[in-house]
C-alpha cells in the first residue's frame, strides 16, 4: 500500500457513499466504507495502510493547519487536532494537499462554510482507525503493533503563539478569520 493507492481508496469510498442515496455521506460513512474496501485487500496491504495513514497524519502535523483547526472548531486539543486531520483525510487528496499548502484555503470548503454558519465542529476519529478496523474485520485479530510507527515532526516555532490572539490569526489566516468572525 502506498499513498496513491490509499488516496484511491478514499476517493472510491467518497464516491460510493455519495452514490448511495440511503447512506449518510458524512465523513464517518467515508471512513466506514474505506475500511470495508480495505478489508477486501490482502492482509499485508491492510497492515501497510496503517503506516500510510500515520505518515499522512505526520505530514499534516503543522502549526498553520492546527491554527486553522483551532479556528474552525472553536479550540483544538492534541486529540482534537488528530480528529480534525482525520476529517481532512476523508475529504480526499485534493482538499488535503490544498490545506497543507495553504490552510486558509479551507475557507472555500463547503463543510467549513457550513461549520461557520451552523457552529459545527469538523472531526472524524473513525478515520484514524480505517486500517485497524479493516484488519480486524478481515482477520479477526488486532493489527500488530509493530506494523506501524508514529513520528511527528517538530512544530514550526514561528507559529508558537496563543491561537486566541485574534489579530495574529487574522494576519496569518485572513479568510478563515473573516469566515469565523475571529476578532
Amino acid at each position: 500500500m502506498d499513498k496513491t493507492t490509499f488516496w484511491q481508496l478514499i476517493e472510491t469510498a467518497r464516491a460510493d457513499t455519495a452514490a448511495d442515496a440511503d447512506a449518510d455521506t458524512d465523513e464517518d460513512a467515508v471512513a466506514q466504507r474505506a475500511g470495508e474496501l480495505l478489508a477486501a485487500r490482502p492482509q499485508a496491504e491492510i497492515a501497510a495502510a496503517q503506516q500510510v495513514l500515520w505518515d499522512l497524519l505526520a505530514e499534516s502535523y503543522r502549526s498553520p493547519l492546527w491554527a486553522a483547526a483551532y479556528m474552525i472548531n472553536g479550540g483544538c486539543s492534541d486529540d482534537g487536532f488528530d480528529y480534525f486531520r482525520g476529517w481532512l483525510l476523508t475529504q480526499g487528496r485534493t482538499v488535503f494537499d490544498a490545506a497543507l499548502a495553504d490552510p486558509d484555503s479551507l475557507a472555500d470548503h463547503p463543510a467549513v462554510r457550513e461549520a461557520a454558519a451552523e457552529g459545527l465542529e469538523l472531526w472524524d476519529e473513525d478515520a484514524l482507525s480505517i486500517a485497524w478496523t479493516a484488519y480486524e474485520s478481515a482477520t479477526g485479530r488486532e493489527l500488530p503493533a509493530d506494523s506501524f510507527t508514529i513520528s511527528y515532526p517538530p512544530l514550526d516555532p514561528s507559529w508558537d503563539f496563543d491561537f486566541d490572539d485574534a489579530a495574529e490569526l487574522a494576519t496569518r489566516l485572513p479568510r478563515l478569520s473573516a469566515l469565523f468572525d475571529y476578532s
